[in-house]
């Protein structure tokens, strides 16, 4: 190839390259490590915790019932997106993360050590909560441990990983998706937990390509 060839060659790949990162929406962090900026206190019935931010994290006290953070800050996606964070258990024995997220016009929340500190799941399908349909599984959280969770929404199935190990893996056409009525303050996106101290932080938004395998990330 020529030198006039090849300094075409390369400025045509340069091209295409800058097109496809130009239209490509990147992944979008959803806390910013200092503050409550875009999110506010959930209000649950009771007597909540009071959320703060401590070096880096988002702290949910203990309350009489549920404390949480929903999302103030705008638009999110219903569809083809993933949502991660990392969770630790601080103190107490039921879920100490609780994620309410968009699903189409509905929602759903992710339930990670709940009904007594292991069972996990998602709220709600057909009318069932987590503890009640296909998804329920159990696991063991140790306290004080990093956990990271991965909620994957496509137009036919939610999946869910806790540090890269499948835990839900369900198709959701025909189903009717809601939410239990104590979570629906958290809507459209909101973390919870239940008479436990729980903390969340690297809160990440990644859009999903409408046309990677279910199986696979997908990430844009």
């Amino acid at each position: 190839m020529n030198g006039r060839r090849w300094n075409i060659a390369v400025a045509f790949c340069l091209l295409c390259v800058a097109g496809c990162a130009g239209t490509r929406p990147a992944a979008r962090s959803l806390f910013d490590g200092r503050s409550l900026a875009n999110w506010k206190a959930t209000d649950f019935p009771g007597t909540p915790g009071v959320p703060r931010v401590e070096d880096g994290r988002i702290v949910l006290p203990v309350g009489e019932r549920m404390t949480g953070i929903t999302w103030t800050g705008g638009t999110l996606p219903t569809m083809n997106y993933e949502l991660s964070l990392e969770a630790q258990r601080v103190a107490g024995r039921d879920f100490f993360c609780g994620i309410t997220f968009p699903v189409g016009s509905s929602h759903a929340s992710f339930i990670a050590g709940g009904w007594g500190g292991q069972l996990c799941g998602i709220s709600s399908l057909n009318g069932d909560d987590a503890a009640n349909n296909e998804t329920t599984t159990t696991r063991t959280f140790e306290l004080q441990r990093w956990y990271r969770i991965v909620i994957r929404v496509r137009p036919q199935r939610l999946q869910v990983l806790i540090d890269d190990e499948p835990i839900v893996d369900v198709a959701t056409t025909g189903k009717h998706i809601g939410v239990r009525w104590e979570v629906e303050p958290s809507r459209p996106l909101g973390i919870a937990t239940y008479r436990t101290a729980g903390t969340v932080k690297n809160i990440i938004l990644r859009p999903l390509s409408p046309d990677a395998p279910a199986g696979s990330t997908g990430a844009e």
